[in-house]
């Protein structure tokens, strides 16, 4: 029998921040639902699981280090897989307040955007006209006014807060320039290999979906960062799994999840995100590719392991 060829990680991106309640029932958004779907990923074949926390009241995203600790807890008992905790939050967040979850809790893995940029949601507007909460329409619309800011201060601050604790990041570059701000930091001795390099697609102010803009970001990482880096790709919204099959094939990783697209195929709202999992697993198994475990994942992304955290 043929053996597969290599392991791919499986990231499942739970919940996020920039759907809205009201656009999917199954988006969870308490601290029991993103546990559930969570845990279900990972049972999947999620080796990485990126959490975001929302307001249980109103589905707004929150990075109130409480709000974490409702989930984070039954995550580590339930599953091994690795917790990667956001650093984005929101748009809408200063840094200071974004960074408390992974300096609180010191995971395994926190992520870091790599620039600042607009980061267009308002078009969702028209897709979707009727909203649970208040908060939702304004939230959307205001991202035609808003910057998303990732300054060279921001990014410096975070890695020197986490510094100490032993996190590594899943570093998220929307264009080409946000891999040269890596190379920068590298350069400097503020990050080092292997670089886990979470490539994102199709968010209006970044990069396009095209499969040139695929090549082209995988060609430029190679070139400033040659086999010091770990590739991994995910695609919004319908763009997701056209894009992981590409990345696939091209010795990428994946990522997958409701904080990235709503689908599981045309007009069919996903309705967990451990379908998605599954889902991308049959692409990768088909090509003849091996999953990932949580500990082949720590192993290459040179982790220090689910002991050493604060929760």
């Amino acid at each position: 029998m043929a053996k597969t060829s290599r392991k791919v990680i499986v990231t499942c991106a739970i919940t996020g921040g920039i759907h809205t309640p009201s656009m999917s029932p199954h988006l969870p958004v308490t601290p029991d639902q993103i546990a559930e779907q969570a845990i279900e990923a990972a049972e999947a074949g999620a080796a990485i699981l990126h959490l975001h926390a929302r307001d249980p009241e109103n589905g707004r995203p929150t990075q109130a280090p409480d709000m974490f600790a409702r989930f984070l807890p039954r995550l580590k008992q339930s599953t091994n897989a690795v917790l990667n905790l956001t650093t984005g939050g929101s748009p809408a967040m200063q840094v200071q307040e974004r960074l408390q979850p992974a300096l609180k809790f010191a995971p395994e893995v926190a992520s870091l955007n790599m620039g600042s940029m607009n980061f267009g949601l308002f078009p969702m507007l028209d897709r979707f006209q009727k909203f649970e909460h208040d908060w939702e329409p304004a939230y959307l619309e205001n991202s035609r006014d808003i910057v998303f800011r990732n300054t060279f201060k921001d990014i410096e601050y975070i890695l020197e807060a986490c510094s100490g604790n032993g996190t590594r990041f899943e570093f998220e570059c929307y264009d080409t320039s946000h891999l040269y701000n890596l190379a920068h930091f590298r350069d400097r001795g503020l990050v080092k290999g292997p670089l886990f390099v979470q490539t994102v697609f199709g968010i209006l102010g970044g990069i396009g979906t095209h499969p040139e803009d695929v090549a082209h970001m995988k060609r430029t990482a190679d070139r400033l960062f040659g086999d010091d880096y770990v590739w991994s790709v995910l695609g919004a919204g319908r763009h997701q799994l056209p894009i992981t099959t590409m990345a696939a094939s091209m010795g990428g990783n994946v990522r997958v999840g409701l904080e990235d697209s709503l689908w599981n195929g045309p007009g069919q709202l996903a309705k967990s995100n451990a379908s998605q999992v599954l889902r991308i697993r049959q692409v990768l198994e088909g090509l003849g590719l091996a999953i990932a475990t949580p500990d082949e994942a720590r192993a290459m992304l040179s982790l220090k392991g689910g002991d050493q955290v604060n929760f």
